[in-house]
Order: C-alpha cells, then structure tokens, then sequence
C-alpha cells in the first residue's frame, strides 16, 4: 500500500541527520509520495506533512511533489474533497519546505504548463510563490525577475479577449490571471516604496529594476493589443483595472513621470547581436506608445502630472509614440495611434502649432502614415478616422506650417484621390486669404505661383493616364476655375494672371491633348467589345482581369462595356470642367483687352 511505503521511508529518515540524506532516500520519497496522491491517499499524506516529527524530511524532500501534486490538483473537482487536501498540502509545502529548492520546483512548473493550462497553473502556484519568495534572504530581487519574466512569458502566446463577449467569456483566463499577477508582485512593490521612504537616497535599484521591466512587458502585453474603452454591461472591465493597477505601480515606484516624458527605460542588457538589440529598442518603444495612450487618452495615472505642460509640448512628446503605432497593421494598435494623435491635437486651437515643428521627422512621417491608412487600410472606419486625424492635423498648423506640409503630401502620397483632397484644402487656404483683411503671403503671390506649379501639372503630359489621375485633375481644374473667377486680371493677388501662360502650357493644352486620347481609344474600345458580342450572338461571355497580380472574378462583355461607359462618363466630366475654365479665362482677358 501507497501509504505504508512511505511512511516506511519516513520512519527511516527520521533517525537520518539532515546532511545524511542521500539521493536515493529523495527519490523514493518522491516516488512514494506521488503513488499516495495518484492512489486517493491525499489526505494521508497531508497528515505525513502536517506531523511536527517530519519537518526536516518535508523541508528538504518536500519540494518533489509539486509535480504530481499540480496533475492531481487538476484531476480532481472543485467540490471534491480530495483537492481541498491537495491544495492543504501545496500550501504547507510552501510554509515548511527550503524556499530555494521549492522556489525553482514552482518555476518548473509555471515553465512547463502550456495551452489552456496556463493561465490555470499560473493562478494555482502564485500565491505559494510569493510565500516563497518573501522568505529568501539571497538574490530576492533576481528571483522576483525571474519569477514575474517567467509567468509574463507564459501568458504572451495566449490571445487578447478583445470584443466584450471575449472579455465576458475569458476562455483562457487572461483577465483574471493578469490582475492576480499584479496582486502578486503587490508585496515587492510594497517593499520598494518602504525602502524609497527610509532613505532619499535609495541606492538597492534591483528590485526596483526588476518591477519596471514588468510594467513595461505589461504594457506590451496584454495592455497595446487589449481593448480599453468602457464596455456597456461590464461594471469592471479586467483590462482597464489591470492598467491602473500597473499606472499605480510605477507612480509608487517613481517611474511614472520620467517614463512619459524623459523615456528612460529599465537598464537593458547589451547585445552582442544586432538583431537582439533592436527587438529590445522596440519591445521598449511599443511599451512607451502604449504607456502614453493610458496617460493621454484614457487618462489613468494624469492627476499625477503637473498642470505646467502647453498642448504642443504634449503634442511633440507623444509623436514619437504616434508614429510607432500608427506603422502597426493590428486594429487595436492602429486606433489607439489614431486616438492618442486626435487627444493630442484637440488640446491645440487651430492656427497655433508653428511651422518650425515639421523640422521634426516625426511631424513629416505621421502625416505620411496617415495617407497609408487612408489608402492602405482595409478597415473602412480606420480610414474614415484617418482621414479626419489628417484634417485636424492640417488645420492646428500656422499657414506657413500648412503651406509646407501640402508641398510634402503633393510629392510624397502617390495616390489620386489623396492629392485632389489636399488641392481642395489649398483652394480653401487661398479663399480666406483672398476674403481676410490681412495679407498672407503663403496662398498668394509668388508663394502661391509656386505651389501651382505642383498643383496644375499632368504627371506624365498628355500621356497621363487619366481616369487613374481623375479625382487630382478634377480638383486642380475646380481650383484653377475658383483662382479665375475670384481674381481679377487688375487685381492678380494669387499671381495667377502672371503665370497663365505656363499652366496653359504645362497643364491645359496636355489635358486637352490627352482627353481626346482617351476618349478616342475607349470609344474604340467599346465598338469592338459590341462586334464581338454580336459574333459571338452572346452576352455572357467572359474574360479574366488581372489586378496587382490577383486573379480578379471573371466579367461578361456587359460588364466590361459598362465599365467603359463609367470611363468615358468621366472624361465628359473632366471636358466640362475643362471647357468652362478656358470659357472663363477668354472671357477675362476679352474685358480686360476691351478696356484697354
């Protein structure tokens, strides 16, 4: 029987001095011990330890049981009485036993859990653990490290809940595990701050070091992929209290405030590898962006900060945090990028951000995501958002700030529709200059003949491929029409009567050109696609189009001619545009030459 074998080894042991114990007496207490749990004789064994006689043996052999005891643990249910003695047992093993040998027995087994088991192992062996590591002398702030690395790595494989209903459900229990990691490091903080309080000058940074470096993998993981907006139906959303409880820990730890505005980080580990180093450069900058967005956005920890900030300190602060997550492609990421900019800028009143700020990368390189997402994005509400962030960021700058980042988005967003969006926010420019009393220098004048040159130009002549271009030509030829109707010849604020003759030559005359080209070839286009239905005495014929490389569905020959109609639709729509601009500049140079 399971139970008289061991207490045949104890009764050997018990004559034993501690520095006696040899390997083999390890070895089949552990083998014994196990049987007793495995048989059904848990109680049994509970009563082995509990017994004053034993203390010794349990102090050093104790420890191997943890393996068995775990598998038990989730054997049994949670109504059974034989895992209420389980967990009895676990917590006298972690009362009696070496804390040094016990605390790696449980780091084992926090190591080799995986899956669905996880989270399970995690919340059955922390507190244990942290009975554990409250009582080691040597290398605490090490194995706190350790043991906090440990779990936070464990956890990182398993998916964020992200949806309310994920949240609810927490099927892996992230949620709860998160915060009762928290719970579990509460006693070390506890410890930091006492000793921060004794001496101003606290010098024993280890431990100190150690509860950094998890906030930081806190805030990576799960807190910049987790969803953080008040839920309707959630009275307390596990993520936000989760990010309080980690804004909490590195204010009593003092870390708060440099981490926002300094970004000092925990002291990293130099790599010899490249490749290492800048993993851990962006873990760091991931971490820092989502610190900024709690702070900013979401607000937990910002009654700690001194109302002494301006909004385009703030605004220059976090750019660098905007960027990293606007590069991201995961829908958490992105709109907490988007978010954390539009908080950021609705701080500022419009027209104050100076234009010395866009010699700052991160104010180039921002709006030039932005039109990424714009274009790039396959969620429709990311790009409306994006879209709209764009405009407030235009609208903040000063109109030599504006002025500036139209002639970089003009050059630099390789997109159509992007382009006739900013020529619509130029000719917007140029109208309050031209109705404003005072004078603006950057959407008149020189300035502006400048900016034209960009504006009012085919890419590639008359050989544009214009439905491609439409959206931007479009907008060029409704700017031009305002420049002339708005600005007499007598008058020429714009300078547009003064560089006429170039945009007639580098833009209208190509247009016009081009037009015809296009109209001729899709006509053509189209009487072919109509003789060969004929032939062939069918509509449903098809043809593959290829698109970037992709396969697209297949389309009949009526399909096809009505995207040719669509094309030749907007070329009218370009031609009327077209015509109504030179009606207009003949019109305006006839009455000039007539009262001349």
């Amino acid at each position: 029987m399971a139970v008289d074998e061991l207490q045949a080894i104890i009764q050997r042991c018990q004559i034993l001095e501690e520095s006696d114990f040899k390997g083999e007496d390890f070895n089949l207490f552990q083998v014994a011990g196990q049987k007793c749990l495995e048989d059904g004789y848990a109680a049994q064994l509970l009563e082995v330890i509990q017994n004053e006689k034993n203390k010794v043996i349990i102090k050093n052999m104790g420890w191997n049981l943890i393996s068995p005891l775990v598998r038990c643990i989730f054997m049994y249910k949670q109504d059974d009485d034989k895992r209420e003695h389980c967990l009895r047992i676990l917590d006298q093993l972690a009362q009696l036993c070496n804390p040094k040998e016990l605390f790696l027995g449980l780091l084992e087994q926090i190591e080799q859990t995986s899956g669905e088991q996880v989270c399970q192992t995690v919340l059955l062996l922390l507190q244990p653990l942290q009975t554990v590591l409250l009582k080691l002398q040597n290398k605490k702030a090490y194995s706190v490290g350790l043991s906090l690395a440990m779990i936070m790595n464990q956890l990182t494989p398993l998916p964020v809940p992200y949806t309310k209903q994920q949240i609810q459900e927490d099927k892996f229990g992230l949620c709860q595990c998160c915060n009762a990691v928290v719970d579990f490091a509460k006693p070390f903080v506890n410890e930091v701050v006492k000793n921060m309080e004794k001496s101003s000058e606290y010098n024993d940074m280890e431990l100190k070091e150690e509860l950094l470096k998890f906030c930081m993998k806190s805030l990576k993981y799960p807190l910049l992929t987790a969803q953080l907006e008040q839920l309707e139906g959630i009275e307390e959303h596990p993520f936000r209290h989760f990010a309080t409880e980690i804004i909490d820990i590195l204010w009593n730890i003092r870390e708060l405030i440099p981490l926002v505005f300094l970004h000092h980080k925990s002291k990293s580990p130099h790599w010899e590898n490249q490749e290492f180093e800048d993993m851990e450069q962006k873990n760091s900058a991931d971490s820092l962006a989502c610190l900024s967005y709690l702070v900013f956005v979401q607000h937990f920890g910002i009654k700690c900060f001194p109302v002494v900030f301006s909004p385009s300190y703030l605004l220059l602060r976090n750019m660098t945090h905007i960027e990293v997550l606007l590069k991201r492609t995961e829908e958490s990421m992105l709109s907490k990028g988007l978010d954390l900019l539009e908080s950021s800028l609705l701080r500022m009143e419009d027209n104050s951000l100076l234009h010395h700020y866009l010699e700052f990368r991160d104010f180039i390189n921002v709006p030039q995501d932005l039109v990424k997402i714009m274009t790039l994005c396959p969620m429709e509400h990311m790009r409306k958002k994006s879209l709209s962030v764009l405009q407030l960021f235009i609208d903040k700058f000063d109109t030599e700030g504006k002025y500036t980042l139209f002639r970089c988005l003009l050059k630099t967003s390789n997109h159509a529709g992007v382009e006739g969006y900013i020529i619509k926010n130029i000719k917007d420019q140029i109208h309050l200059s031209l109705t404003k009393e005072y004078d603006n220098i950057w959407f008149t004048g020189h300035h502006l003949i400048s900016l034209l040159d960009l504006v009012l130009s085919l890419p590639e002549g008359a050989e544009t491929d214009l439905l491609q271009n439409s959206d931007r030509i479009m907008a060029s030829l409704n700017l031009l029409r305002y420049l002339v109707i708005k600005d007499c010849e007598s008058d020429n604020q714009t300078g547009v009567w003064t560089t006429l003759a170039k945009i007639e030559q580098n833009f209208l005359k190509p247009l016009r050109v081009g037009l015809n080209m296009s109209k001729a070839h899709y006509e053509a286009e189209i009487k072919n696609k109509k003789d060969n239905r004929k032939e062939a005495h069918s509509s449903n014929t098809v043809c593959s189009v290829t698109v970037s490389g992709e396969k697209m569905p297949a389309m009949t020959t009526g399909m096809q001619l009505q995207v040719l109609h669509s094309a030749l639709f907007t070329f009218d729509l370009i031609e009327s545009v077209l015509a109504r601009v030179e009606e207009l500049i003949e019109v305006k140079i006839k009455a000039v030459m007539d009262d001349n």
